[in-house]
């Protein structure tokens, strides 16, 4: 889909980069996936959400932790959100994932998010190029 194309840049701004890879995997209770409103997982986060996005499909804002910044979307659809999340996927990325909701940013931020949102880890393409 289209809609989505514009979305992915922001979203990979969001990220400032390739994340270096490393699986650290100091796992701590993780609570039940919030849901809700952007305005509430932002709530939920301890985000003022920087809104960039308000369409009837998605809507995304930029949050800060600390000095790290993040995407925070939401979806109307499951089945949006899944595509959304393949497409962007390919650029690499850390991305929690919730019910009809994705923050994407660094390991550390999404990781500590997880502690307050609950949700699932996922991990996007690696950045490197093979020739070919």
């Amino acid at each position: 889909m289209r809609l989505f194309r514009p979305l992915l840049a922001v979203a990979a701004l969001a990220l400032a980069g390739c994340a270096a890879g490393g699986d650290g995997t100091g796992e701590a209770a993780v609570p039940s996936t919030a849901s809700g409103s952007l305005e509430h997982l932002a709530a939920e986060a301890r985000c003022a959400p920087d809104l960039q996005t308000d369409a009837d499909e998605i809507r995304q804002a930029l949050c800060e932790r600390g000095e790290e910044r993040y995407v925070l979307a939401t979806f109307a659809t499951d089945r949006g959100q899944r595509e959304w999340i393949d497409t962007a996927k390919d650029y690499g990325g850390h991305y929690l994932v919730g019910r009809k909701w994705v923050a994407v940013g660094h390991e550390d931020v999404v990781t500590a998010l997880r502690a307050t949102l609950g949700g699932t880890l996922e991990r996007g393409a690696a950045h490197a190029r093979h020739g070919g």
